[in-house]
């Protein structure tokens, strides 16, 4: 089997996804990496270095990487609003990509995404990483048993309890870099109600405010020292922390209705100022609903209810307890890039497509725009069918 070549655009942050998980059985070379920073390319040369022995070359500019670089595939991981920008150009020329998500800061860069795609016909595959997370594929196993019948209602309440550190202190605060953290962090959470409804979102309406962060001291706009937004326990309470980002102007706290096309109702609710974190869905289906307890980490449980008793009750009929595999992300992060590779090489089909990328940015961009113009509701645009029904991953 010959190795692919691969190269990496962002080689910082979730550029760590092209090379950590490589085994000698995956026949993957890292040749090359961009990055405009100079101190951190030289670290992702060690880094590769050290796990297949001989470093990548590197690039400031990746165009002149995708020029220079013979590559079956890149991994486009830099910061959002890069993404729409880097991923055309590679796609253009005719190279496989790996996308993170969100696919694009606008639904217009997304379907500009998409359209470059299918013109070039280059493999392009979605990094939704939660639809291979063992929590989420129990939910959707039991969903698609008929376990709760047929399904009605989805809600997911989302605590970001490190969204003061991760999210607030640099250019995610930033509607110009990120538009909304409902496509940062809510991308993911959209796409599995999508998933486990089987079905898109086509109107949607929302509120929100910039409750606290606003209204904390920020650092200046030439502070030339690295912020630090690694989570850290001492960052507490909300209302005593400083030193974020110059502009705020994203909301820390957002919820989002959405109309489905086959009938399901749906929710979204997100908070950044939690003391907790918590990924928590419930399924309301004709016969029962699930929810779970957990996500990603051990110990996580679905709980199914499927028979009238009265009263609350915490636990359900049935408990499902989901382990984490090996590797990031409860060993999602492995599984969808060795989905990429397998792409690459025209075998299997990956769980997230870019269409669903696509419907997920439509509906936090348009469910920001509805919290921004005090609740009206939009509809979301269909794709057109030549894009709705194509194959991307072959």
């Amino acid at each position: 089997m010959k190795a692919l070549r691969i190269g990496i655009i962002g080689t910082g942050g979730r550029g760590v996804l092209g090379d950590s998980y490589l085994t000698p059985e995956d026949q993957v070379k890292i040749v090359a990496g961009a990055d405009i920073s100079a101190q951190q390319l030289e670290r992702f040369q060690a880094r590769v270095k050290a796990k297949q022995g001989d470093p990548p070359n590197g690039y400031l500019d990746y165009r002149e990487m995708i020029a220079k670089e013979q590559l079956d595939g890149v991994f486009v991981t830099s910061p959002d609003f890069c993404h729409e920008e880097q991923a055309v150009f590679v796609l253009e020329h005719g190279i496989g990509v790996y996308l993170e998500k969100p696919i694009a800061i606008s639904m217009a860069g997304a379907d500009r995404i998409l359209e470059a795609a299918y013109k070039h016909r280059s493999k392009l595959v979605l990094g939704h990483n939660m639809r291979y997370m063992s929590f989420v594929l129990k939910m959707k196993a039991l969903v698609d048993s008929g376990a709760i019948g047929e399904v009605k209602a989805i809600w997911c309440r989302h605590f970001i309890g490190y969204g003061g550190d991760a999210y607030f202190r640099d250019w995610h605060a930033d509607r110009r870099y990120a538009n909304s953290l409902l496509l940062q962090k809510g991308a993911h959470d959209i796409d599995v109600i999508h998933w486990l409804a089987g079905s898109f979102t086509k109107r949607v309406n929302g509120l929100g405010t910039l409750a606290v962060y606003d209204q904390l001291p920020r650092r200046s706009q030439d502070a030339q020292t690295p912020v630090d937004v690694t989570f850290n326990v001492n960052h507490w309470p909300p209302m005593e922390q400083k030193d974020f980002n110059p502009v705020i102007d994203v909301e820390d706290l957002s919820m989002i209705n959405m109309q489905l096309a086959n009938g399901v109702q749906a929710s979204y609710m997100q908070c950044h100022f939690t003391p907790d974190d918590c990924r928590n869905y419930t399924i309301i289906g004709t016969r029962g609903r699930i929810e779970n307890y957990g996500d990603h980490q051990e110990g996580a449980t679905i709980e199914l209810w499927d028979d009238r008793k009265g009263g609350f009750r915490l636990h359900g009929d049935a408990t499902f307890r989901t382990s984490p595999g090996q590797g990031g992300h409860g060993g999602s992060d492995p599984a969808i890039v060795r989905s990429f590779f397998a792409a690459l090489r025209g075998q299997g089909t990956p769980n997230s497509t870019p269409q669903a990328a696509r419907y997920s940015v439509a509906t936090g961009c348009l469910g920001a725009d509805s919290i921004r113009s005090g609740g009206l509701p939009f509809a979301v645009p269909a794709l057109p069918d030549y894009l709705e029904n194509h194959p991307f991953h072959k």
